[in-house]
């Protein structure tokens, strides 16, 4: 049995991958920044009142799973604001650095002692922080976060790597939650998708920049 975090639990992508995980019988904690009826049905290890844009907040998740070793660690919380050219809020995008980017960056720091040899990481991303991928602009905020978020998570598996802890870079797909107006595709197959590669994926594998349907992005 595995033992797996989920970051961003509560909605979306998130109670998907605690639902699916939990029903092929891996232990589970779940972070939620609000309580969730429909996570709370699942009885898993729920870590409340979790804002991964808050430094006393990830310390008390840290804190929460003192001496728990994580096989695997994903990390699904993020937000979205949609800023134009002719709407360019700062502060929102400022927020979205905060919790896009720091975030996942945060965690993974807070909880270095519960992650060992063969561990993985999977930060939960997306293709609009790719580059050369970038073929209709807008939604500054989003996109750069997701870039620098990318940036994050290769260093990372440069620094985890000595310890053969294993990082990807993971894109659901457009799916249809509360954040993208129900738009995309359902979020279980999403979820689906994001369990596999995190299954598949190995250490020779670590900084790379994935599709949930299988196939590598450019960044």
């Amino acid at each position: 049995m595995q033992k797996v975090l989920i970051v961003g639990g509560n909605r979306g992508i998130g109670l998907e991958l605690c639902r699916q995980m939990s029903a092929r019988g891996d232990r589970v904690f779940a972070t939620t920044r609000e309580p969730a009826a429909a996570l709370e049905d699942l009885e898993l290890d729920i870590i409340p009142g979790v804002d991964v844009g808050d430094d006393s907040s990830v310390a008390r998740l840290a804190e929460a799973l003192a001496g728990v070793k994580l096989d695997m660690l994903i990390h699904s919380a993020g937000i979205l604001s949609r800023e134009s050219w002719n709407d360019l809020d700062f502060n929102r995008i400022r927020h979205q650095f905060e919790v896009n980017t720091l975030g996942p960056l945060r965690v993974v720091s807070a909880l270095r002692d519960n992650l060992g040899p063969g561990s993985k990481v999977g930060i939960v991303t997306s293709r609009v922080g790719s580059i050369d991928d970038n073929g209709s602009g807008g939604n500054y905020g989003y996109r750069m976060s997701k870039v620098a978020a990318n940036m994050a998570g290769k260093n990372l598996s440069h620094d985890l790597g000595r310890r053969d802890i294993a990082v990807f870079l993971l894109h659901p797909g457009l799916v249809a939650t509360e954040m993208t107006g129900r738009t995309g595709i359902d979020p279980a197959d999403a979820a689906r998708g994001l369990i596999e590669r995190m299954d598949r994926l190995t250490g020779s594998d670590t900084g790379t920049f994935w599709h949930a349907e299988g196939y590598p992005l450019p960044w």
